[in-house]
């Protein structure tokens, strides 16, 4: 019996492969080789995890591009404090809202995050946005944030709540055993893949100790926090974290390569401003090289007699001089102005392409900004804005709010706060309702702050936004502005100044207040 086929529009090929070539040989056979396994996150990542983490550390401490990269999300993901903006699910909980409680929390949280002791670290190294900021570097490198709560009592200290960051490198498997499905990684999982404890390396590195593995529970019975561990997946059933730079690392090491081998070529060309070239037969090259009579001193005698020629007449180049050369010899100029010999192309094309990988622009990572306008700027920059409001999110915003979660319940315990007695929930009973919060980080980039300004005032005019979401992207707290302005005006009117001009209702100003004001 005859088989039939169908063909797509070009009589040749198959239509099932029509429909997705990719999973066909490609046009003219050039994917009929590429037949890459189909493995999960995990299984692709864990056997070379601990390999290509040492290869980014390596990029990231020798190479400037690699660095500027791991900057820029510090930068513009924390920035240079970290701030609490506390906003509890007042519905949830079933009470009014209540600016005086959310004050006090934000100011005690304030308090012992940014104490120059550094109480809230266990190694009393980092305040808290130090803290951050190194999950941020942490997470970019590994692809992994983790940290343990202790309990340290200092009676320097107002809290006992401290937390130790842990290295991911230091959480594998105990004695460094395969992966299994209920251990993967230093991570235990329970039978529907949830992390339940770490396995953690206890021993100095090249201090010649025994290494130990310890297991730390994810929560104690109380629900406390007992390990921190924070990622993004991007299928099911993933235990770690990819880092940022594994898709581009490869380009990382050889436009490292590339740079040092085009400047040692620049150095060698800018040493050498001109050379004598000796024409030499081959046959006569070889004959003195291998057949000449050693005892006779053939060779010998030849390069003696060219060293006796020059010697005895000054060869100079930038004094002008130039003497009759020995015959067949000629003087070769050298210059070191193409040098980069199509250099700057490649290396735009290569930082384009570490650019995309990491996340972030390439006028960004590269700093340079030449050739570009205002809009493509700007354009480039929400680009990466968005990107690192999402890294804010997702991963810093994660971080923060469980160490929030642990200082607070530590308030509660010390009488620091009183929760509101007609909440319907307790604070064991709904966690993240007592503690939801956002974070107010780095502001974006201003490329032209009156434009950027002006286009502020009016979405709050129009009731697009409000002030709390604009000043945020400038890296304020809305309330701390409001507070400060209402203290300048006073001041104002204290030294006999008029109200602020961009002040339009002048009802607002201290010196306009209705009567039995408490001002």
């Amino acid at each position: 019996m005859k088989h039939t086929e169908l063909l797509a529009a070009d009589g040749q090929t198959p239509l099932r492969e029509s429909v997705f070539r990719a999973g066909g040989v490609g046009f003219g056979g050039q994917l009929k080789g590429w037949n890459p396994p189909s493995k999960s996150t995990d299984a692709a990542l864990l056997p070379v995890m601990k390999q290509a983490n040492a290869r980014t550390d390596d990029v990231v401490r020798n190479n400037g591009i690699a660095a500027n990269g791991i900057q820029l999300h510090k930068d513009h993901i924390i920035g240079s404090e970290f701030r609490l903006s506390y906003k509890p699910n007042w519905r949830l909980l079933g009470i009014k809202p209540d600016k005086g409680f959310v004050q006090e929390v934000e100011a005690i949280f304030r308090d012992i995050a940014e104490d120059p002791g550094c109480f809230i670290d266990a190694e009393r190294r980092r305040t808290f946005t130090m803290m951050m900021r190194e999950s941020v570097e942490t997470h970019a490198m590994t692809g992994d944030i983790m940290a343990k709560p202790e309990w340290i009592n200092d009676r320097h200290s107002p809290f006992s709540t401290a937390i130790r960051m842990v290295s991911p490198r230091k959480v594998t498997n105990p004695n460094h055993a395969m992966d299994r499905p209920e251990r993967r990684g230093g991570v235990e999982l329970n039978r529907h893949g949830a992390p339940v404890a770490f396995y953690v390396e206890e021993g100095a590195d090249n201090f010649g100790l025994m290494k130990t593995w310890r297991r730390i529970a994810k929560t104690n019975r109380s629900g406390r926090a007992g390990f921190i561990h924070i990622f993004e997946p991007v299928e099911g059933g993933q235990t770690r974290g990819v880092n940022r730079f594994m898709s581009s690392l490869e380009q990382l090491k050889m436009l490292d390569t590339l740079q040092n081998t085009t400047l040692q070529r620049a150095v060698v060309n800018a040493m050498y401003a001109a050379s004598i070239e000796s024409e030499l037969g081959s046959d006569q090259a070889m004959e003195f090289l291998f057949g000449a009579d050693t005892q006779n001193g053939a060779i010998e005698k030849m390069l003696m007699t060219y060293g006796e020629y020059y010697s005895s007449n000054e060869i100079k180049f930038n004094g002008v001089k130039l003497p009759h050369l020995m015959p067949g010899d000629k003087i070769n100029l050298h210059s070191a102005g193409n040098a980069d010999n199509g250099f700057s192309a490649l290396e735009q094309s290569i930082l384009r392409y570490i650019a995309a990988g990491t996340g972030v622009d390439y006028a960004q990572l590269s700093r340079n900004y030449s050739q570009m306008s205002y809009s493509t700027i700007r354009a480039a920059h929400n680009d990466s804005w968005r990107y690192f409001m999402g890294r804010r999110k997702v991963i810093a915003t994660r971080v923060a709010s469980q160490i929030l979660a642990l200082i607070f319940e530590e308030m509660i315990l010390r009488g620091y706060i009183t929760l509101p007695r007609k909440a319907r929930f307790t604070f064991w009973e709904r966690r993240h309702a007592w503690t939801k919060s956002d974070w107010i980080g780095s502001g974006r980039l201003a490329i032209d702050g009156l434009k950027e300004v002006k286009e502020a005032v009016l979405k709050i005019d129009s009731g697009l936004s409000t002030y709390e979401k604009e000043l945020a992207q400038m890296g304020e707290d809305y309330q701390e502005v409001f507070e400060q302005q209402v203290a300048e005006m006073k001041e104002r009117k204290k030294q006999g100044l008029p109200p602020p001009s961009w002040m339009r209702l002048q009802a607002l100003a201290p010196d306009n207040q209705p009567e039995g004001s408490n001002e």
